[in-house]
């Protein structure tokens, strides 16, 4: 029975891809003073009785790198679209012209840029902690087959693999954060 025990690594990897990106996405949103339509990806607006996400209440663009508009598709909600922006916390002033919105992405000076990459690395702790968790499960597995009759060999095998298997997310995500913190430092 516990001679043919096998780990399911595919999907703890799986999992940790998970985490990974779920990082990539928080990162997405993060401002490093270029415009992104993926910066108003966390903003929501209070449309038809619902909270919606603004790309479902407009065409969202990015005409030139300090500038993103919004094409409201619904004159009443435009002045919902530009308070849900003014709410959000991005520091983004809209700007209106009928049913266009123009956020004009300020540069970042030094102090929010430093503020950026504790954020940035927030989120990077956030993911490595969703990763161990993922080694956790696998390493009560083993556990569990050791229990079962594994030989102390095949527990050993497995809890190597298992680690290499989270060394390895760990690096990816440190390299992640490595190229976001560069990114926000670079003026």
């Amino acid at each position: 029975m516990a001679e043919d025990f096998e780990i399911d690594t595919a999907d703890l990897e799986r999992r940790m891809e998970g985490a990974i990106a779920s990082l990539r996405l928080e990162f997405s949103s993060l401002r490093t003073g270029r415009a992104s339509a993926s910066l108003l990806e966390p903003v929501m607006v209070d449309a038809y009785g619902q909270m919606t996400p603004i790309n479902q209440v407009g065409t969202v663009n990015v005409p030139e790198p300090r500038m993103v508009t919004i094409n409201v598709w619904d004159k009443g909600l435009v002045n919902k679209v530009e308070k849900a922006i003014r709410n959000s916390g991005l520091g983004i002033n809209p700007q209106m012209n009928g049913t266009i919105i123009m956020l004009p992405i300020p540069e970042l000076n030094e102090e929010r840029r430093r503020d950026l990459t504790k954020v940035a690395s927030t989120y990077a702790e956030n993911a490595r902690v969703a990763i161990r968790n993922v080694r956790r499960d696998g390493m009560d597995q083993i556990k569990k087959a050791k229990n079962d009759g594994m030989s102390e060999d095949d527990q050993k095998f497995w809890e190597t693999e298992v680690q290499d298997l989270t060394n390895k997310f760990i690096g990816r995500v440190d390299e992640t954060l490595e190229t976001k913190q560069a990114e926000i430092m670079q003026v």
